[in-house]
């Protein structure tokens, strides 16, 4: 993984309660704490910096003014280490991204943010801290792997489930942190094996350092189980590039790159090129001009700069394999099967399944959200939330492409879940270890929230205001970037929704009770 922010491992999901920190720096404050480690998940109330610090400086005092919570003694920094700062002068809001860390090691899933304000005011916490590393008996162990052995067994383990792997598409590396499980802490190797055959996988490996076990491991690849005329037979524009031998599928100012694997499954393949500038390859035209619409979202709506934020090259890879039912975000790049003709047909055919992989890579740079359990779930709500979003003509997730020979058909449904089998509501959630933890089925449960959120409705009793679809993305949006964190929960992602809504129309706004009243209706309290 690319991005400065490294994804973490799994936290179980926690159930919280409210109560007012007596020793926090207000004695006003919200503070939600985390039953497991009976430390702040949340905190909110006023708070007033010392006069003359600069930014960075205000965070650490503040986090100094809290420690008692967090059962810390000495020095913050030993604690935390800041990972991302965000300014918002038009919000005049200064927020900060945070990963806890032991000794040097980072903890996995332990991530945090801090959100004040410039002049003074309010300030809020939210993520997960481990108190009494100290005391745990494994961490005064040192590893008798090396990273490098971490890696084979993580290889070997691989092989044996999928086949043969022979080449990386990025060479594996391993990571000693602190790995979390309950009341038990380890030393462990965090690594990734991306690949493409035998079949393609990301595989994330948790390996203790000591005696070589394999801790956790899950799949993070997401699986879909000028002018020319698309897959399904539409007419688009879109931004091509000459060449001395005709055109290729480059548009410079967005810098998307669309390649054809040839039905063959090297990546990123060859660009995609043509003679006279109509392009007739619909699955090459779907996923460039798809790739634009969805960059133009994000830039024109939210004015994020590719899925970094930082202006990365979008790349796309069409005819990946053989009658190949999937697209996915590799962790660097797009790739579209053209599917069986009977599951799916080209799968870049469809708006929202494009929009829906590209939000993953935007995840993956910002919140990070680990693709497990109630992490994963909102890893893929955020996906299907945002291919809503672009594909703003209905609530359904991969119509355009899914089951070609039955009308109507889709995924996904985000206003109804329980039409394919998803849960909309907490008390029906999935709680199996199949899929990740049932990533893809439980993001129905926050899936219906959003749906609520932007087009009102009565749920399991409860009425819900809607707030219209461009209010409902700005707020997921800014839950997202700014206040999830990887180890995030269903609970944490409602007080995410919720402070999101508080910093863009207020506090006491129709927009912020509505975030409050769609969440209870799918029974996240």
């Amino acid at each position: 993984m690319k991005r400065k922010l490294t994804s973490a491992v799994l936290i179980a999901s926690l159930s919280t309660t409210v109560i007012s920190a007596a020793s926090a720096a207000s004695p006003n404050a919200e503070v939600q704490y985390s039953k497991e480690y009976n430390t702040p998940e949340f905190i909110s109330g006023r708070w007033q910096a010392p006069q003359g610090l600069g930014k960075a400086e205000k965070v650490w005092n503040y986090l100094d003014s809290q420690k008692s919570l967090f059962a810390v003694n000495g020095d913050p920094k030993e604690n935390f280490e800041i990972l991302e700062e965000i300014a918002d002068p038009e919000k005049g809001t200064y927020h900060v991204r945070l990963a806890q860390k032991y000794k040097g090691l980072k903890v996995f899933g332990a991530q945090q943010t801090v959100h004040l304000e410039d002049n003074g005011g309010n300030a809020s916490y939210l993520g997960q801290f481990v108190p009494d590393l100290d005391k745990k008996a494994k961490l005064k162990q040192k590893p008798q792997l090396s990273a490098q052995q971490a890696v084979e067994k993580a290889k070997q383990d691989a092989g044996e489930a999928v086949g043969p792997l022979t080449k990386f598409e990025i060479p594996p590396q391993a990571e000693l942190q602190i790995y979390v499980q309950g009341e038990d802490a380890s030393l462990a190797y965090i690594l990734e094996l991306n690949f493409l055959e035998p079949k393609p996988g990301r595989w994330q490996y948790v390996i203790d350092a000591v005696s070589g076990k394999i801790l956790a491991k899950w799949n993070k690849l997401d699986e879909v189980s000028a002018a020319g005329t698309g897959v399904n037979g539409d007419t688009k524009a879109f931004q091509s590039t000459a060449s001395s031998t005709g055109y290729t599928l480059v548009d410079g100012a967005r810098k998307i790159n669309t390649y054809t694997a040839g039905n063959r499954t090297s990546l990123p393949g060859s660009i995609v090129r043509d003679t006279d500038n109509y392009w007739t390859d619909g699955a090459a035209v779907d996923a460039h001009a798809h790739a634009a619409a969805t960059y133009d979202y994000y830039k024109n709506v939210h004015g994020r700069s590719s899925y970094d934020n930082a202006g990365a090259a979008i790349d796309s890879t069409v005819h990946y394999s053989y009658r190949y039912n999937n697209a996915f975000w590799n962790g660097y790049q797009m790739v579209y099967g053209d599917g069986d003709g009977v599951t799916f047909k080209a799968l870049s055919g469809s708006l929202d399944v494009v929009a829906h992989e590209l939000t993953h890579a935007v995840t993956e740079y910002s919140a990070g959200l680990i693709y497990q359990n109630e992490s994963g779930a909102l890893n893929e709500s955020i996906s299907d939330i945002f291919g809503a979003m672009l594909d703003s003509g209905d609530w359904l997730l991969g119509e355009d492409v899914y089951t070609p020979g039955t009308s109507g058909d889709a995924l996904r449904s985000l206003s109804n879940p329980a039409a394919y089998g998803d849960p909309d509501h907490y008390s029906k959630r999935y709680t199996g270890t199949a899929d990740n933890g049932g990533v893809h089925t439980n993001s129905g449960i926050n899936n219906k929230a959003a749906y609520l959120l932007a087009q009102g409705g009565t749920h399991y009793g409860v009425s819900v205001q809607g707030i219209g679809r461009e209010k409902t993305g700005k707020i997921y949006y800014r839950a997202l970037t700014v206040y999830l964190t990887p180890s995030s929960n269903f609970r944490n992602m409602r007080q995410a929704a919720i402070q999101a809504a508080t910093d863009l129309y207020g506090s006491t706004s129709a927009e912020a009770a509505s975030v409050k009243a769609a969440y209870t209706a799918v029974g996240i309290n």
